[in-house]
C-alpha cells in the first residue's frame, strides 16, 4: 500500500472510531435543555479529518497506551477543536456560514446556541479527561488537563485567535505570522502528539522529539491551508475561499508568496518526520501525515 494510501485508511479508521466514541460520551436528554445536545451533536458530528484525533491515537501507540485510554483522550481534543471552530464561524469572528460543507452552527441554530455548544464541547473535554476512566493514575489525568488548558487558552488557541483578529489592524511581517499560527493552529496539534506520551509516561527525551514534530507539523498545516484559501475552491474545501486575502489579512501565502510558500511546506514536513529517528518504523505512520498534510485538498 502506498503512504499516502495508508494515511487515507488510517485516518478514516481512526476518524470512526473517535465518532463512535464521542457519541457514546456526548450528554443526552429530552428536557428544556434537549436542543443544547442536538445543536453539539450537529457541530462534532459534521465529519472532517479528524487529524488532531488521530495524532493522539498515533502518537499513543508509541508508547502502548490502551486503546480505551487513548480514545477517551482523542475524543477530549476533538471536543476542544470543534468548539474552537463554532466560535470562529460565529459572526462576531470569521462570520462563516459553511462548515465542511453544512451549515455552520449559528447558521442552523443561532448565535446564542452555538456559543452555548462551544462552552459545553470545551468542559465536557476536561470532564472527559479527569474520569479515571481516562487513565487510572490521578497525576496522568492532571496533566493531560493542565496541558490542554495550557494548549487550548489565552497562552495558546485563544491568544493566537485573538492574534488573528489583531491581524486585521496590523501589518505583520512573517515572524509575528509564525507565532500566531504557532498559537492558533500549532498549540493543539501538539497537544495531540504529546497526549499519548502523557498517557504512556514517556521519558523527556521521547516528548522533546514528539514535540518538535508537532511544531514543523503545525506550520507546514498552516502553510498548506493559506495555499488552499488561496488557490483551492469551495466545493472541495466545504468552506468560503478567499477570506483572508477579502480582509486584507498577512499570511504565509501573501509574504512569501505560492511557489515559496508550497516549498518551505515541504521543508517543513521533511523536518518534522527527521524528529522522529529515535521511534524507528514505529512512527511510520506519523511521517507519512507530515507528508499528507502538505499534499491534501481540503
Amino acid at each position: 500500500m502506498r503512504p499516502l494510501d495508508r494515511v487515507h485508511s488510517a485516518l478514516e479508521e481512526a476518524a470512526a472510531a473517535v465518532a463512535e466514541e464521542m457519541e457514546r460520551l456526548l450528554p443526552d436528554g429530552d428536557g428544556l435543555e434537549a436542543r443544547i445536545f442536538e445543536a453539539m451533536y450537529y457541530a462534532i458530528m459534521a465529519g472532517g479529518k479528524r487529524l488532531r484525533p488521530f495524532l493522539v491515537l498515533t502518537s499513543a501507540q508509541l508508547f502502548n497506551v490502551s486503546r480505551e485510554s487513548a480514545l477517551r483522550a482523542a475524543a477530549a481534543v476533538e471536543m476542544v477543536h470543534t468548539y474552537s471552530l463554532v466560535h470562529d464561524d460565529l459572526p462576531a469572528m470569521d462570520d462563516d456560514d459553511l462548515r465542511r460543507g453544512k451549515p455552520t452552527c449559528h447558521v442552523k441554530y443561532g448565535e446564542a446556541t452555538a456559543i452555548l455548544v462551544g462552552d459545553a464541547l470545551l468542559t465536557l473535554a476536561f470532564e472527559v479527561l479527569s474520569d479515571p476512566l481516562t487513565h487510572a493514575d490521578p497525576e496522568v489525568r492532571c496533566e493531560l488537563v493542565q496541558s490542554l488548558a495550557n494548549a487550548a487558552g489565552a497562552a495558546g488557541m485563544v491568544g493566537g485567535q485573538m492574534m488573528d483578529l489583531e491581524a486585521e489592524k496590523l501589518a505583520l511581517d512573517i515572524g509575528a505570522i509564525t507565532r500566531l499560527q504557532r498559537l492558533k493552529t500549532g498549540a493543539l496539534i501538539a497537544y495531540s502528539c504529546e497526549a499519548g506520551a502523557i498517557l504512556g509516561k514517556a521519558h523527556e527525551h521521547a516528548r522533546h522529539a514528539l514535540k518538535a514534530y508537532a511544531h514543523d507539523l503545525g506550520l507546514a498545516f498552516q502553510i498548506t491551508d493559506d495555499l488552499l484559501d488561496t488557490t483551492g475552491n469551495e466545493k472541495d474545501m466545504g468552506k468560503k475561499v478567499g477570506k483572508d486575502a477579502g480582509a486584507g489579512k498577512a499570511t504565509f501565502v501573501s509574504i512569501l508568496g505560492v511557489e515559496r510558500a508550497r516549498a518551505q511546506a515541504k521543508v517543513l514536513a521533511e523536518q518534522a518526520a527527521g524528529h522522529l529517528d529515535m521511534f524507528e518504523h514505529k512512527a511510520d505512520l506519523l511521517r507519512d501525515i507530515a507528508r499528507f498534510v502538505v499534499e491534501r485538498r481540503n
